[in-house]
């Protein structure tokens, strides 16, 4: 894990992780399962597994699939938010943006699903390039 260009980790620290190689912007998801992961949304960068150094001593790491397509991973200890796959793109994960320890070097870039956020979510301050 010395050559790092970001680390992250669950709130109790039972899963710690590295990222090698390259990590994409983050990107705010507001679909109704990211919201339920999450407790808000999920604003996520992503990464190649292959680039992902992850050090789950105890195996702690779970997975969640709500659907066949979409799976979410977090700490068996804790419960934090680590996660996203896509059987899809089963080569990258995405990262919960939050768990990184700063500084990250990342930015926001665009807002996914912004019309099933929640009511209490201003849409004004979403960028204007936000996607569904």
């Amino acid at each position: 894990m010395s050559d790092a260009r970001a680390r992250g980790r669950c709130l109790c620290g039972g899963i710690r992780y590295a990222v090698s190689g390259p990590l994409r912007d983050v990107v705010d998801c507001h679909c109704r399962r990211c919201r339920r992961f999450t407790g808000h949304y999920l604003p996520a960068t992503a990464a190649a597994v292959a680039d992902l150094d992850l050090g789950d001593p105890e195996g702690l790491l779970r997975w969640f699939w709500p659907v066949p397509e979409a799976g979410y991973g977090f700490c068996g200890r804790c419960g934090s938010s680590l996660f996203w796959q896509s059987v899809d793109t089963p080569e990258r994960w995405s990262i919960a943006a939050g768990a990184l320890e700063p500084p990250t070097g990342l930015r926001t870039t665009s807002a996914w699903w912004v019309s099933e956020a929640s009511d209490y979510f201003d849409r004004a301050r979403v960028p204007e390039h936000a996607t569904e």
